[in-house]
């Protein structure tokens, strides 16, 4: 559906409910929204109008994003979001490393073991994760592999974010995994596999409190050139 469809679909709820629509958006959507407001000549609605006291202005942004529903050119003010010192300085390193390989994961292992654990947590005991001689004979793979979900399971391990020690982001007071807007297994992850996951830095986005961050994740199977996993997972920190 394009922006102009989605928007004329959805103008009532943008009327009574703009604050909410940039997090109703995934970030290709902003992304589309973006480029429409730039071939529009038109200023960002996704953020706040604020007064010269801070105090929002409630009935002018619901009139501006009413009116673009409607087709209807409306002028609003750049979104202003002020960040704190650390938040301003976390941004700032960020901003010159988007687009870049950020971490590189160490090697884990997937035995059946494992496979078999998380089918018991999860209740998913389908043949071809949990039984080895009926997938010896009856799968393509030749042998039981990783649920996709067991996959996404092991992202906070792999990527390195749950290493109290060494935390990747050290100033920040909470780091919140805020969704994951794109997942696909390219190929299967077979037991007795090693797989790490790679990770560059998409987008940096500030918001109220912190900051958004997009991060494409690739999850690496030893030996195999396509991924078992790839991802776009969005992080939010707050300081």
């Amino acid at each position: 559906m394009k922006v102009v469809d989605f928007l004329k679909h959805k103008r009532e709820i943008l009327a009574q409910h703009p604050f909410e629509l940039k997090d109703w958006l995934s970030p290709a959507i902003r992304d589309y929204w973006r480029e429409f407001q730039q071939k529009a000549h038109l200023h960002p609605l996704l953020g706040r109008v604020l007064d010269p006291h801070g105090e929002t202005q409630h009935g002018q942004q619901q009139e501006s994003v009413a009116q673009v529903a409607n087709g209807q050119p409306a002028m609003v003010q750049e979104p202003a979001i002020e960040l704190d010192e650390a938040a301003a300085a976390l941004y700032a390193e960020l901003q010159g490393r988007i687009g870049e390989e950020t971490h590189v994961g160490e090697w884990l292992h997937v035995s059946q073991q494992m496979i078999d654990q998380f089918a018991a947590v999860t209740g998913d005991h389908q043949w071809i994760h949990t039984n080895p001689e009926r997938a010896a004979a009856e799968s393509p793979f030749k042998t039981t592999i990783a649920h996709g979900f067991l996959t996404l399971a092991l992202l906070p391990q792999l990527t390195g974010s749950v290493d109290e020690s060494t935390p990747e982001f050290p100033t920040a007071r909470m780091v919140v995994n805020f969704g994951l807007d794109q997942v696909r297994f390219p190929y299967p992850i077979k037991v007795e596999s090693n797989i790490r996951a790679r990770t560059k830095l998409a987008r940096v986005t500030p918001i109220k409190g912190g900051l958004e961050l997009l991060k494409e994740i690739k999850v690496e199977i030893e030996g195999i050139r396509r991924p078992g996993c790839v991802i776009e997972s969005v992080t939010r920190i707050y300081f």
